[in-house]
């Protein structure tokens, strides 16, 4: 019987999770954890064959979770990707993919991840093991499956510090990747980001400003504002205005306000 192990930030999903995975007597649910740091902890405790590892959780997230067991240099256990959200892969990742399942997990998907997982621990096959990893990290964080691979031999994080190129939105059935390189600035509007590119467009993208914040590499952004990020490249001035407030002047004759908490960081950028 396999050692199993759920991590999800929603108490809901952890136990439809643990109510499929019930179904499946050659599993043992050990343990379940709420967030990455209690996950690491139970997984060096626990020692479990099988992960089931939510990838968006607030603070740690699960590509963090599995960078930090690698870092540990222990033996990984088969690592299930699970998520709401499909902008990390498209439908060829979907196919015949032994460790990454969709929320809400339809039955039929998570038996055949489960089978799998189970013929490769049979067959105690590392080889094939790392080399299924290594294709779910790549389609995950568009890394090359040889890098991966290479990493995994080292001993080397699996996942590396590399800041997704595109930012991919979804909107009335359709995926649009924005580079990050073409956005100007980011504010929020309530739940949701706008996100201002180049070429003068606005995508909208439901994700909170913290979320979108850890995407986006701090040596190209800066955080200005709690609800507004901008491109470091796209800052023509800055002014102070005649109330003590400061504000940023763009290249593209935006304004974007400058709150107190944020003047320091703001200012490191005029500093290089």
């Amino acid at each position: 019987m396999l050692k199993v192990i759920v991590v999800d930030d929603e108490p809901l999903a952890r136990k439809g999770m643990l109510v499929r995975l019930a179904a499946f007597t050659e599993l043992e649910v050990v343990a379940q954890c709420s967030n990455g740091d209690e996950a690491v902890s139970r997984i060096l405790e626990l020692k479990p064959d099988v992960v089931f590892l939510d990838v968006e959780m607030p603070g740690m997230d699960g590509f963090a979770v599995l960078k930090c067991l690698q870092q540990q240099q222990l033996k990984l256990p088969y690592i299930v990707f699970v998520t709401a959200y499909d902008h990390y892969a498209f439908n060829a990742f979907e196919v015949n993919a032994l460790d990454y399942v969709l929320k809400p997990v339809e039955p039929e998907r998570l038996k055949a991840a489960v089978e799998k997982v189970l013929k490769f621990h049979a067959a105690a096959d590392s080889q094939k093991h790392k080399g299924q990893l290594a294709a779910a990290v790549a389609k995950l964080t568009g890394d090359e499956t040889g890098n991966i691979l290479q990493r995994l031999d080292k001993s080397e994080p699996v996942v590396n510090d590399r800041f997704p190129e595109a930012i991919s939105i979804k909107d009335s059935g359709e995926i649009t990747r924005v580079p990050v390189a073409e956005i100007d600035w980011v504010d929020a509007a309530g739940d949701y980001m706008c996100i201002h590119t180049k070429d003068g467009q606005t995508h909208i993208l439901r994700r909170t400003m913290k979320e979108l914040e850890q995407e986006l590499d701090p040596r190209l952004f800066v955080r200005v504002h709690r609800s507004a990020i901008v491109n470091v490249h796209t800052i023509a001035k800055l002014q102070m205005l005649s109330n003590g407030e400061h504000q940023l002047m763009l290249t593209n004759g935006q304004a974007v306000k400058v709150s107190r908490s944020y003047k320091d960081r703001v200012k490191q950028v005029f500093s290089h």
